[in-house]
């Protein structure tokens, strides 16, 4: 399974990151970040579609909503995107 995850540092900003995507007509998953993903061990990620993910990033810069960093995940294996 294919998908992208945009982290954040708490459950808040990724709350209001989730509202504006869905808002803009994105769908968007809200869940806890994989400890894997994140080197402080906690934290809230958004899970979209790869094909949505500029679009995702574009829509939290333009609300002011910061989020920490951006990963691809496919076949078992992720890494860090630079959007």
């Amino acid at each position: 399974m294919e998908y992208c995850l945009i982290t954040f540092r708490s459950v808040t900003p990724a709350q209001r990151g989730e509202g504006a995507l869905r808002r803009s007509g994105l769908s968007c998953t809200l869940q806890r970040t994989p400890k894997w993903m994140e080197e402080q061990g906690c934290g809230y990620s958004l899970r979209v579609r790869p094909a949505d993910v500029e679009n995702a990033v574009s829509i939290l810069r333009k609300q002011r909503i910061a989020y920490r960093k951006v990963y691809h995940y496919e076949q078992g294996q992720g890494e860090e995107l630079s959007l």
